[in-house]
């Protein structure tokens, strides 16, 4: 069954969850919002920790979208 953990260190709301298939494990960056959910990212996990640069992507994507739904 996958596992889902909070990611406080994204931003609020956002979660990573963890998936194990027959040769990797997977994981996807998401933020819950009132009226949807933000698929942020997908990598392969290779390392114990999150990669900064992931990190980063997902910052500037869900700050972007924020920027993008504040203006609409």
């Amino acid at each position: 069954m996958p596992h889902s953990r909070p990611l406080p260190n994204i931003g609020p709301r956002s979660h990573e969850l963890r998936v194990r298939d027959q040769n990797a494990n997977w994981r996807i960056i998401y933020r819950i919002d009132d009226d949807r959910i933000l698929i942020v990212e997908v990598f392969r996990k290779t390392s114990r920790q999150i990669p900064e640069a992931v990190v980063v992507i997902c910052r500037e994507r869900l700050a972007k979208y924020d920027q993008a739904k504040a203006g609409t």
